[in-house]
């Protein structure tokens, strides 16, 4: 069994910084692919920042220079660092984390976690 916590979630107000954090726990080979994304009322979820094993990222047009993704392998947990943040980035946030599992990893899975709710008020 795996588990994904988020934290970090809140009310700020426009120009604020959040910082959402999410650890997977449980029984995990080794992780791969990070990454965080949004879905605001009425909308798709979307891609915000992803991170590969690696330590290579992607972003959202939308999100570029003003969030930061990173991860610290030995906590097995992703960080979404969110400044500037705009009325517009108001969502559920969610973390989406690919985890290999069961003997010698042979098997991958995708997780998510429960989400957490990130209000930016103007």
């Amino acid at each position: 069994q795996v588990q994904l916590v988020e934290s970090g979630g809140g009310l700020v107000q426009a120009g604020g910084s959040l910082r959402l954090s999410c650890a997977a726990s449980g029984s995990i080979f080794s992780i791969n692919a990070m990454g965080w994304y949004r879905q605001a009322p009425g909308k798709q979820r979307e891609l915000v920042a992803g991170i590969t094993s690696g330590g290579s990222t992607n972003y959202a047009d939308s999100v570029k220079g003003r969030f930061a993704i990173s991860r610290d392998n030995a906590k097995n947990t992703v960080y979404l660092q969110m400044n500037s943040l705009k009325p517009e980035d108001t969502a559920v946030y969610y973390c989406n984390v690919i985890i290999r599992v069961g003997v010698l990893g042979a098997l991958e899975y995708d997780y998510w976690g429960q989400g957490t709710q990130v209000t930016v008020s103007s």
